[in-house]
């Protein structure tokens, strides 16, 4: 797969990537639990708006202290109104409204077909990257690794809400052609890109909140509070500055392997920090995972290639 290089970068190497990948998985594998605890007592609207908010003004600040460029012209702002759409207005408030009704369990595999709907619009439609047979079976040993390290038992509650499961599975749909849309920014820094583009968000769900719900009326306890402000600066403002970059190294293929990778490290977080339990379905899906996310940015077959050499 042929990469481009965003601005301020020279050849990355794939070791930075892969760490920055795996970051990027911590960072927005945190933000379902804290979508939880904000939308406690925080309507869905007013949480994204609140979320994206936050946000933009934390990077609007980097922004001003690195005295990056803002890009100008009406075609590209035009572009980055579309991104703002696909990558945060849609999918976001899709996921907020949608995780009330769907167990957490589902909607982390639900949320993980991402790569797959962008596997099928690359192949059918947009053509914009080359995809390969080691990309193929990337796409089908992460799925499958996910469902081995949330638990098939999850799948049970499919069917079940059938509105917020197709809530959620129509953001993973938005992501996945936000991430192939975003390779038109390349010419920008992530930073930049991010922060105009949540902007726009801002400026779209600050009203609608208003128009939909009653955000003044709200009594937002501590915890949702500090929750909500954790997934603006951490799962927002910071990934998604590691996502506009990893899209234009990785390509938006590559980097569609963060949604089996963040499910992957929530478990490994799970057994090492909260002491859970570590049985044999969970190390095949972390070894299914892996041979996933290699293979999907083309690294697997290099790497067995390598080995037999050696």
């Amino acid at each position: 797969m042929k990469n481009t290089v965003p601005p301020g970068f020279t050849n990355p190497s794939m070791h930075l990537e892969f760490a920055l990948l795996a970051l990027l998985s911590l960072l927005w594998g945190a933000s379902y639990g804290l979508i939880k605890l904000s939308v406690e007592s925080i309507t869905p609207v007013t949480l994204v708006a609140i979320r994206v908010m936050i946000a933009a003004t934390v990077l609007w600040l980097v922004v001003i202290a690195r005295r990056l460029t803002i890009p100008r012209g009406i075609q590209t702002w035009r572009k980055l109104v579309v991104q703002a759409l696909f990558g945060f207005v849609i999918p976001f408030t899709m996921i907020t409204w949608g995780q009330q009704y769907v167990d957490s369990g589902l909607a982390g595999i639900l949320n993980s077909t991402t790569p797959i709907f962008l596997f099928l619009i690359t192949v059918f439609w947009t053509r914009h990257e080359h995809v390969t047979l080691e990309h193929s079976l990337g796409v089908l040993a992460g799925l499958g690794g996910v469902c081995l390290l949330i638990g098939v038992e999850a799948l049970r509650g499919l069917g079940a809400n059938v509105a917020g499961q197709l809530a959620i599975t129509g953001a993973t749909v938005s992501y996945a052609i936000a991430m192939i849309y975003g390779k038109r920014f390349r010419e920008i820094t992530p930073e930049a890109t991010a922060v105009c583009t949540l902007s726009i968000a801002a400026m779209i769900l600050l009203p609608a909140s208003f128009i939909f719900e009653h955000p003044l009326d709200l009594t937002p306890t501590r915890t949702s509070i500090l929750a909500v402000i954790a997934l603006a600066v951490f799962s927002t403002a910071g990934a998604f500055t590691l996502y506009f970059r990893l899209v234009n190294t990785l390509g938006s293929v590559g980097t569609s392997s963060v949604a089996y990778a963040r499910a992957a490290i929530s478990v490994v977080i799970g057994v090492l920090v909260l002491g859970e339990n570590f049985n044999w379905q969970i190390a095949a899906g972390l070894v299914a995972v892996i041979i996933g996310v290699a293979a999907i940015n083309g690294q697997l077959f290099h790497f067995v290639t390598r080995t037999g050499r050696t």
